[in-house]
């Protein structure tokens, strides 16, 4: 359950005075404004070569590379370039305008292109960890980037001279224990709603695997499909590789990005990895492309239906439906489905069966990659078109209660994380006074690690 402290009314204080800046908006009548020089003072200590590797990340801080191997640093031989971060340090790095400056949790090196900061008081410290990574503080960082693209900066010298809220020390140290404790249960909250999801998901697919492997009649006659992850299959079934039910296989393009005349006022979808997510369709796509870009050799169309497998990328053996007419990029696989033959929602929700098997497959020297003839041969089990369209109706029907539950328990953590944003804006900028509320919390072993 979740503490009723977090949920109640909270009150604004009772007198307000303008900061003069707009991110800040009034802040409490007692309340500092302080130039981030004033609070922080910056890091740049270089040559310490041994020291392990860092990265900076938007979900876990500021942690060992090698707990979050899909970022990169420097070649190998610029090691001693690298900058000092000592654990309890602030990090401004190349996306912090996304997700606000990040907290070492380790020490170690990172890319000179970064930022170093520590607190010149550590009294201050826990606060102002929940100050930058505030939606509010993160809006006005983006007052400071500087280049354009991929080389998005932020430009330190600007903002040391911007303002920062400072309560007094008390206050702090309750803004710190409020949010804490609020996180706490927040985080609690929403763990529970992802196992529910994580339970119905897998309710939902025992329901569609043995209905896409052994069809709805319970008597059916059996045979060794002669494929591991497929198992038994009804013996009047066929079993044949995915390409020979294709009309076409391609790999996707990625148009060159200095030609805008193949990208400004597109209309057709171009999609990437992170468009295949759990629906069964594609999600939104990464862009859309103009119809030069297709004429001119530079993408490649995808009729629907087809089936789209990642094959470059962490999430290789991902699959999802195209129902209309698009395009991929090269992470992507397509297979234009022979409607004649199968039906696209049977291939796809038996081939995701087999995705697990597919990413294993995947070479791992740098980043996982399928090789595509393996997923070509892909075997499929499958009876007449009738049946399928059958068993493809049936699973609508069994699946559509549970399919309504996730959806509506992934909103309510989508509501959730809302509400966890607005509150810690609306503490950190004294939109509201949470000191009563913090004297009538319980007393609470601290779970979470400074800086949180």
């Amino acid at each position: 359950m979740i503490d009723s402290n977090i949920f109640k009314k909270f009150e604004p204080y009772s007198r307000y005075k303008s900061s003069g800046v707009e991110w800040l908006g009034n802040v409490p009548a007692h309340w500092e404004l302080r130039r981030t020089k004033t609070l922080l003072a910056e890091r740049s200590k270089k040559g310490f070569p041994d020291k392990p590797l860092l990265a900076a990340t938007q979900t876990k801080g500021v942690v060992r590379k090698e707990y979050y191997e899909s970022r990169t640093v420097l070649a190998m031989k610029d090691l001693h370039l690298l900058k000092v971060v000592n654990r309890g340090d602030f990090v401004i790095s190349l996306r912090s305008f996304q997700g606000g400056i990040e907290y070492a949790r380790d020490s170690g090196i990172i890319s000179p292109a970064y930022t170093i900061l520590y607190p010149v008081e550590r009294i201050h410290h826990a606060y102002l960890s929940h100050v930058f990574k505030s939606k509010s503080y993160i809006t006005n960082l983006s007052l400071f980037v500087t280049g354009i693209r991929q080389g998005q900066n932020i430009d330190y010298e600007e903002l040391a001279r911007s303002s920062l809220p400072l309560p007094p020390l008390p206050e702090q140290h309750a803004i710190v224990c409020f949010l804490d404790h609020a996180g706490h249960h927040i985080r609690r909250y929403i763990d529970a709603k992802q196992r529910l999801i994580g339970l119905l998901e897998e309710h939902r697919r025992a329901i569609i695997q043995r209905a896409v492997t052994r069809g709805l009649n319970p008597d059916v006659s059996l045979k060794d499909s002669g494929v591991g992850w497929l198992g038994e299959v009804p013996e009047h079934w066929k079993v044949m590789g995915l390409k020979y039910l294709s009309r076409c296989i391609q790999n996707g393009i990625t148009p060159p990005t200095a030609e805008p005349r193949y990208y400004e006022n597109g209309t057709i979808p171009w999609y990437g990895p992170s468009s295949c997510r759990y629906q069964e369709e594609v999600d939104s796509p990464v862009r859309h492309l103009t119809v030069d870009a297709f004429r001119e050799g530079k993408a490649r169309l995808i009729s629907k239906p087809a089936l789209l497998v990642v094959v470059i990328g962490a999430t290789a053996g991902r699959m999802a439906l195209l129902m209309r007419d698009g395009s991929t990029n090269q992470q992507i696989t397509s297979f234009e489905l022979n409607t004649t033959l199968v039906n696209p929602l049977f291939i796809l929700r038996q081939l995701r069966n087999a995705e697990d098997w597919l990413h294993a497959t995947a070479s791992t020297a740098t980043i996982p990659i399928l090789d595509t003839g393996v997923v070509s041969r892909l075997s499929v089990a499958f009876p007449s078109l009738s049946e399928q369209h059958v068993i493809v109706e049936y699973l609508d029907k069994a699946t559509a209660s549970i399919d309504t539950a996730i959806d509506r328990t992934r909103r309510q953590i989508e509501l959730m994380e809302e509400y966890r944003t607005r509150l810690i804006s609306d503490v950190v900028t004294g939109k509201i006074d949470v000191r009563e509320a913090v004297a009538q919390l319980p007393e609470q072993p601290k779970e979470v690690q400074e800086g949180q």
